[in-house]
């Protein structure tokens, strides 16, 4: 951004006009944060997070030749369609020479998280196959596909409707008939416009809508899970957790597994899936286990508070992290996220004498002396995996 910065000023302009959409009498930036947020801390160098940027956008503001503009030209479009279709071209690729340049692989991934759009099988096309032969197609009018597409574009949000999408296979995770109930009831939301593209745009929205027809007794229990193989139902249970050494054979390179968890990542949670792909993919217990040791504290603590608002768990402005810990873990435990074994590795959490505990992990901060090891830092994790999955996943 700073070498953007340089560029803006040397040449008194910006080549590609920002796309954005009116809102509310302000515009929402979709593509060209990056210049808009250069123009304002060149407008206003205060804005910026550090003294050391300060001082750099005050310089560089200092070297505009004449009046710093107060307006800039926009690319101004009003329909989200388009907005993504221009996106879809203009970042996915050249597309056979339709498109123009790459976001890297998070960026595409998380624009087809929210849009739907990929390379893959067209996820409305297996909808209206299966509601068809069911005869739980909407009499009314036809689906609006790009919307269906864009409100189940990720794994996270198949699921809960009760399918999946691996390997482009369409594949009933739930018991059929209650999914596809809960399909029909997702098609007939659509037909009828009782939610619209703006409801579902991004992945907050979804999970709004998801979690109204899960809280409606719409969607699958997520207790049933099908067995692949013969096709039955059976009553799933938490995954049991060991919170003892001997639970970690042997020390990963990363102390998260490098495996999917099934995490939506909305725009809320963008600093927790940054510290949750530096433990996936970057630090290494063994090399960096205090910086390790560090984001593991802050993700837990940061995981259980999305937790307590999104869910609506009754705390105490003077509850402390453990006690905390252990109301949000009585309130997954109800809605049958967690097993009991797992709740009382959570209560123990208050147990100084625990290496899983809230005392381990402030002296992971504050104590001078205390210096985690590889072994104790997978321990926690795995103990505590499937809660801080679950809080992330409100």
């Amino acid at each position: 951004m700073k070498n953007l910065t340089r560029d803006i000023v040397e040449k008194g302009e910006i080549f590609e006009y920002p796309l954005v959409y009116p809102k509310d009498n302000k515009f929402i930036i979709f593509d060209g944060n990056r210049r808009v947020t250069c123009l304002k801390l060149l407008e206003d160098p205060r804005r910026a997070p550090t003294s050391e940027l300060q001082i750099f956008f005050h310089n560089q503001r200092a070297l505009w030749q004449g009046t710093f503009p107060k307006k800039f030209n926009c690319q101004v479009e009003t329909d989200h369609d388009r907005i993504d279709e221009i996106l879809f071209r203009r970042h996915t690729g050249t597309q056979n020479g339709v498109g123009q340049s790459n976001w890297d692989d998070r960026m595409k991934s998380t624009f087809v998280t929210r849009t739907g759009k990929g390379g893959g099988p067209n996820v409305a096309d297996e909808i209206e196959s299966r509601l068809a032969e069911a005869g739980l197609l909407p009499s009314r009018r036809k689906i609006p596909r790009s919307t269906l597409n864009r409100l189940l574009s990720a794994e996270p949000f198949r699921q809960r409707a009760g399918f999946s999408m691996k390997g482009g296979k369409f594949e009933f995770t739930h018991d059929e008939t209650t999914s596809l109930r809960a399909l029909e009831r997702i098609a007939s939301d659509l037909v009828n416009r009782n939610i619209v593209l703006g409801d579902i745009w991004d992945v907050s929205g979804k999970q709004d809508y998801l979690n109204m027809l899960g809280k409606e007794g719409v969607l699958p229990n997520q207790r049933q899970i099908k067995i692949a193989s013969g096709g039955a139902v059976r009553k799933s249970t938490p995954a049991k957790s060991k919170p003892s050494l001997k639970a970690t054979a042997s020390i990963r390179s990363t102390l998260i597994p490098q495996k999917e968890f099934g995490i939506a990542w909305p725009g809320r949670l963008q600093r927790h899936h940054q510290i949750w792909e530096e433990l996936q993919f970057h630090l290494d217990p063994r090399k960096h286990p205090n910086a390790t040791s560090l984001l593991l504290r802050v993700l837990i603590e940061l995981a259980l508070d999305n937790y307590i608002k999104e869910a609506g768990v009754s705390v105490h402005d003077n509850d402390k992290l453990a006690k905390k810990l252990e109301k949000a873990g009585s309130h997954l435990q109800a809605a049958g996220k967690i097993d009991a074994k797992q709740l009382d590795v959570i209560r123990k959490f208050q147990q100084g004498d625990k290496i899983i505990s809230a005392d381990t992990l402030n002296k992971y901060v504050h104590s001078p002396n205390f210096a985690p090891s590889p072994e104790h830092l997978m321990s926690m994790w795995d103990s505590l995996a499937d809660i801080v999955v679950q809080f992330l996943k409100a």
